[in-house]
């Protein structure tokens, strides 16, 4: 086998497939278990890299599998957003698709095994009941209903599913020691009675598994070797080994867990992601300030960067926080490399160069990309009326400023001429409304390679009589708080009333008339911007702001 880049989950497998090991001689089978309740995002992307990278890196093979054992909030919408994004991410399962729920009988079967042999009873405690008697450090917990006659169990179980009590009535429990240090391992809950339609059994089933005893089997049923999991499972993988070994499985799989995701001024809890959602707080689940995986597909991330991300933050047993940042510069780096160049005017104002014949235009050779040497070039028009942003022009400049102003020094039209200006239009409020200026003719394409030693900067343009107007949005950090999620805070104060700026008015190449939904673009000096998949039309240009050019992370 060649070489795989090590982490701890590595190492274990590799000892578990050497000579004499657990898995020896055996195909590495992982699985990714998602709860259909919801939309994914990068916290599940993190996991998802996990089980499928690890499957890929050991030509092992991995499974999905919708977590479907708890019918609240359940539907196929989220199943199929699932799909989509992790195909969008590069990862595929094959023929090997499947759903919690389609193992309800086998579940059942197993619980019936435990019964008789004396490992699970029914109990009747209420909740408040069971809470009141769970014992705590150095007091067992009691149930009086734990030396049940094995038969009784069976019979009151066989009723449970045929619905003859109502909810609360009665539960399964799993026969272990009431008097574990875990509290997991205190005769926990494997089944309760729940009346609400699935939605894919409809309402055949009223009694529902708990997790920690469906995963296990579920996982033993479709052969998985290593089911990787978040840390905070560490504590119920004594009940997963005891489900596994007390129960006629095929096989025994070996849970191993890892440390979550945490990135700041983030918040990811599907739950409160819902609220958002459903209260109205943000457009959807693909809202591109949503941490979902759609909505940063929306914002114009790429697989590549998210997966680089997550390769580069590593894994670990040990919880931290990555900061955004991060994310950010995984980002910037890919589409530094790969964007297309074009140039936009976010916030224009008209330029005129009286010296430039009238009623004339020409076409300029651009880069596509300068660090991509198949990239191409470009031609784009340029005639004497552009547009230019207003921060490239001060009627009274401050110090240091190296841009426009009457009498200041040439700039350069980026790719174009270099041009001077010499006075601006004002309206009745004081408002500059149109800069002049002049140019020089023999300074075609602007480079500063030419030799001129030109003090001004190089600023971008439009062709004011060739171009296209757009729409853009401006996105910056959904919680203006670092830790949103913090103890004692409420998340919902934490959000940035700012988190979204539009743009309207703005003037674009007319290329870009023809960008297309994943089509990615540097504006120059301006950041990088993705085609909105939702709103963007060739009749109504919108962009999004996928990240600014400046990046802020300390490498």
């Amino acid at each position: 086998m060649e070489e795989i880049s090590s982490n701890f989950i590595h190492e274990f497998i590799k000892e578990d497939l050497a000579r004499g090991g657990r898995f020896e001689g055996q195909t590495v089978h992982t699985r990714f278990p998602p709860e259909p309740n919801g939309y994914l995002h990068i916290g599940h992307c993190k996991a998802l890299c996990i089980d499928f990278g690890t499957a890929e890196k050991f030509n092992g093979l991995c499974n999905l599998r919708m977590d479907d054992t708890n019918p609240a909030k359940e539907d196929t919408e989220y199943v199929d957003a699932i799909q989509e994004d992790i195909h969008w991410l590069g990862f595929d399962w094959g023929d090997r698709f499947f759903y919690g729920s389609d193992y309800f009988e086998k579940d059942y079967e197993y619980a019936v095994e435990l019964i008789n042999k004396g490992l699970a009873y029914v109990c009747e405690l209420s909740p408040e009941e069971f809470k009141a008697n769970r014992g705590d450090i150095g007091t067992p917990a009691t149930s009086p209903y734990r030396d049940r006659p094995i038969e009784e169990s069976l019979d009151l179980f066989e009723r449970m599913r045929n619905g003859e009590f109502p909810e609360g009535k009665y539960t399964l429990r799993a026969k272990i020691d009431l008097a574990s240090g875990n509290f997991n391992m205190r005769d926990p809950v494997i089944y309760r009675i729940k009346y609400i339609e699935h939605h894919r059994q409809g309402t055949k089933w009223c009694i529902f598994p708990m997790y920690d005893f469906a995963h296990p089997i579920q996982d033993a049923l479709e052969g998985i070797t290593h089911s990787l999991c978040s840390l905070e499972y560490e504590d119920h993988r004594p009940l997963y080994d005891w489900v596994v070994n007390n129960v006629s499985v095929p096989c025994k799989p070996r849970q191993i867990e890892f440390a979550r995701l945490g990135i700041n001024y983030t918040v990811m809890s599907k739950r409160k992601l819902r609220y958002l959602v459903e209260n109205n707080l943000v457009s959807g689940w693909d809202d591109p300030r949503m941490p979902t995986l759609c909505g940063l597909r929306r914002r114009g991330y790429t697989p590549a960067a998210i997966r680089n991300f997550c390769d580069r933050i590593g894994v670990a047993k040990v919880p931290s926080t990555i900061e955004f940042g991060f994310l950010e510069h995984c980002l910037r780096e890919d589409l530094n490399m790969n964007a297309q160049r074009a140039m936009a005017v976010l916030r224009p104002i008209k330029l005129t160069i009286t010296n430039y014949p009238e009623g004339q235009s020409e076409m300029l050779e651009v880069e596509n990309n300068p660090n991509d040497p198949e990239a191409g070039t470009r031609l784009v028009s340029f005639s004497r009326e552009c547009y230019i942003e207003s921060e490239d022009f001060l009627e009274v400049p401050v110090p240091k400023y190296k841009r426009l102003y009457p009498e200041g020094p040439e700039c350069r039209l980026k790719g174009a001429y270099l041009i001077k200006c010499t006075g601006c239009v004002k309206d009745e409020n004081g408002n500059v409304t149109e800069i002049f200026c002049t140019y020089d003719p023999d300074s075609r394409g602007g480079d500063p390679a030419d030799g001129r030693k030109v003090k001004g900067a190089t600023i971008h343009w439009v062709d004011a009589n060739n171009c296209a107007d757009a729409e853009i949005r401006l996105y910056s950090n959904l919680f203006a708080d670092e830790n949103p999620d913090g103890e004692g805070k409420d998340y919902i104060d934490c959000m940035n009333s700012e988190s979204l700026e539009i743009l309207t008015g703005a003037r674009v190449e007319n290329m870009l008339r023809d960008a297309k939904t994943g089509d990615r673009f540097q504006f120059l000096r301006m950041g990088y911007f993705c085609a909105d998949s939702k709103d963007s039309s060739p009749e109504h240009l919108v962009f999004n702001r996928a990240v600014a050019l400046k990046d802020g992370f300390k490498k």
